[in-house]
């Protein structure tokens, strides 16, 4: 049997954990308030960029390879390969002048996004307790809020300032010291996992087992992922077009949003354990369908459409943070696989949402936007009801 490796203090575990997920949070979602401006920049309309990102989200189809990886042979390995992939990415995509360099450096992006989170949260969950799991889960995705607080708004001064690819280069150098910072950390435990590393390519589907439950949850945090996807990739171009906004303004439309988000990865932090992580998914799944309803017929001015889709995001983050613990414990024997899954399916939605979002706003509209993500949590909602359960 394996000796354990060294383990983390908390303090330690869930810093350098956030700030790495800072940087690759705001390389997530530089697109979403700036796809007007950053389309333009590399000679793009935004349907065509927005399917580009698409695409980018689609390479996460190969996250469970990375995640069966991780269980062999350590999930540090694969959290610092995917902070490189992500900064070489975007050192090519600072210095792009062609569309096929701009389709490269997003798939790198894809494949670097697909391999750091799932893994991040298999590292973390593996230093935690089920019992503190989504206050340390929820503890690390205040990164997610703070990267509208601080990163998209900050961007949209730097890309006024200065240039909309200085940004690319920023996150590249932040990547690099990252890695360097994760070599510092002593790995998470391996599991017991594939003997060797051709059985951990070819092994990807789980075994008997919880498997129904699983895989149900993996696909209600799909449906819920693409539905929000939807709304986060389209509402700088809603805003731009509708009410005028340019980068300064929507980079503190980014900020505003970002308190939200806050709020909901503090609510799981201090409730979620409590009350219990299937539950929680449920009224995030809930309040997300509400607001996703009710969203075109509060798109009368500025300030009302902001709220509502803050409101709306605070619930879809609450109930997704949510579910990362409750994933994370559904197979405890193959975490890395499991969750490395959960995030493909999810980056699965994000590819869809990539091609329907931009493409519903600007062809169909608002309404067609916001109604077609509340049907998508709908079947989220029925998916947790009648297959989920929770497994401590």
């Amino acid at each position: 049997m394996q000796p354990p490796l060294p383990s983390l203090s908390f303090r330690r575990l869930i810093g350098i954990s956030t700030a790495a997920k800072f940087l690759v949070d705001v390389s997530a979602q530089i697109f979403n308030p700036f796809l007007p401006i950053f389309a333009a920049g590399v000679g793009m309309n935004v349907v065509q960029l927005g399917q580009l990102l698409g695409l980018r989200n689609a390479m996460g189809l190969f996250a469970p390879v990375t995640g069966a990886l991780a269980d062999r042979f350590g999930y540090q390995r694969v959290i610092r390969m995917a902070l490189l992939t992500i900064a070489a990415s975007f050192l090519l995509l600072a210095f792009s002048t062609a569309p096929w360099m701009v389709l490269l450096a997003l798939a790198l992006c894809g494949l670097g996004l697909g391999a750091f989170v799932p893994n991040l949260q298999a590292f973390v969950s593996n230093q935690l307790p089920y019992q503190q799991r989504a206050r340390g889960l929820g503890m690390i995705e205040y990164a997610w809020a703070l990267t509208g607080i601080l990163g998209l708004s900050l961007i949209g001064l730097l890309i006024e300032q200065s240039s909309w690819r200085t940004p690319f280069l920023l996150l590249a150098v932040g990547m690099v010291a990252m890695n360097f910072v994760f070599a510092t950390l002593p790995d998470s435990q391996r599991q017991q996992g594939p003997q060797s590393a051709a059985q951990a390519l070819n092994t990807l589907l789980l075994p008997p087992g919880n498997r129904r439950s699983t895989y149900a949850t993996m696909l209600a945090g799909a449906l819920s992922y693409c539905a929000a996807m939807q709304i986060m990739l389209a509402y700088g171009v809603w805003l731009a077009d509708q009410y005028q906004l340019e980068a300064a303004a929507l980079g503190t439309v980014a900020f505003v949003l970002g308190w939200f988000d806050l709020a909901a990865s503090v609510s799981v932090s201090f409730f979620t354990d409590r009350i219990g992580k299937r539950r929680s998914v449920l009224i995030g799944i809930i309040g997300s369908l509400v607001g996703y309803l009710l969203m075109p017929l509060l798109n009368l001015a500025l300030l009302p459409t902001v709220a509502i889709i803050g409101v709306t995001r605070c619930f879809f983050e609450f109930g997704i943070v949510s579910h990362f613990p409750l994933l994370s414990e559904q197979m405890p024997a193959h975490r890395g696989k499991v969750m490395s899954l959960g995030a493909a399916l999810s980056l699965g939605g994000s590819t869809l949402a990539g091609f329907s979002g931009p493409w519903l706003l600007v062809n169909l509209g608002v309404a067609a936007l916001a109604w077609s993500s509340a049907a998508l949590v709908l079947l989220s909602l029925l998916t947790v009801l009648f297959l989920v359960r929770e497994t401590p």
